[in-house]
């Protein structure tokens, strides 16, 4: 009877083992949903400490209101400020900041240009015959 309390100690100390090496695994692992290294710009302030490049993170579309967007992890809405630069037009794929007379363009997927699918216009059939008013 001994014998099998033993083999059931030895069964339970061999899986704790087991879990703590694929913690121990795991650590090792990058973020998948971390975006490549050559996709975070790093940019200096005037203090020299660095400042990550502006990028958006999802992008607001609603019918009846003010389009709006995630850059750097605050809510902007149309005509709202990222810095010292103003959100002058969103997409649905891009947001446009204005500042001191320069223009720059922020992309929600750097990278990846978008094209129309055989047969079918760039913006998704929105304008032209037949198109929604």
């Amino acid at each position: 009877m001994k014998r099998q309390g033993d083999t059931a100690v030895f069964i339970a100390c061999g899986l704790a083992l087991l879990a703590v090496m694929t913690v121990a695994q795991a650590q090792g692992l990058p973020d998948p949903t971390r975006p490549p290294a050559a996709a975070i710009e790093v940019l200096s302030d005037a203090k020299g400490e660095p400042v990550p490049a502006a990028s958006v993170q999802t992008i607001i579309q609603r019918q009846g209101a003010r389009p709006a967007a995630v850059i750097n992890g605050e809510y902007v809405e149309l005509g709202g400020r990222v810095g010292d630069a103003r959100v002058v037009r969103i997409t649905d794929a891009a947001v446009t900041l204005r500042s001191d007379g320069s223009q720059e363009v922020l992309t929600l997927t750097p990278g990846i240009e978008r094209t129309a699918a055989a047969g079918k216009p760039a913006d998704g059939g929105k304008s032209g015959k037949g198109a929604a008013k």
